[in-house]
C-alpha cells in the first residue's frame, strides 16, 4: 500500500453543523451538515470558477454549497440545476455566511480550546 492510500485510510472526516437562522422556523435555525472542503473539492470548483480562491463570487459560493451541503444522514441537500437556480435567488448575506461556515476550520477560540 502506498503512503497516500495509507494516509487516506487514517483520515477522519468530521462533519460540521452549519446553522442557517434565515431558513429556520420557530424551533430554531435550519441545520445543514458539511464535511471538510478537500483539495479535490477545490479543484472541481476551480474548473468552473478559475479564480475561486482569489476572487470568490456568489455563484462559486452557491456551487460550494450545492457540492457540500448534506442532511443529517449524509444525503446531498441540493442535487439539481433547479436547486442551484433557487439558491442563486437567496440573499447574498445568507449564501456568504453558509459558505464561510463551510470553510471555517475553527469557529471560535472557545471551540479550539475544547479540542
Amino acid at each position: 500500500m502506498g503512503l497516500a492510500k495509507e494516509l487516506r485510510n487514517r483520515r477522519k472526516v468530521e462533519t460540521r453543523v452549519v446553522l442557517v437562522p434565515e431558513w429556520g422556523n420557530e424551533e430554531g435555525p435550519f441545520k445543514l451538515y458539511s464535511r471538510s472542503v478537500t483539495c479535490y473539492d477545490l479543484e472541481q470548483l476551480q474548473k468552473k470558477h478559475p479564480n475561486f480562491l482569489n476572487s470568490t463570487t456568489i455563484g462559486s459560493m452557491v456551487d460550494l454549497i450545492c457540492m457540500k451541503a448534506e442532511d443529517e444522514g449524509g444525503n446531498k441537500l441540493f442535487t439539481s440545476a433547479e436547486d442551484r437556480m433557487d439558491l442563486m435567488g437567496e440573499e447574498t448575506g445568507v449564501i456568504s455566511e453558509i459558505a464561510n461556515q463551510m470553510f471555517a476550520q475553527i469557529e471560535s477560540v472557545e471551540d479550539a480550546a475544547k479540542n
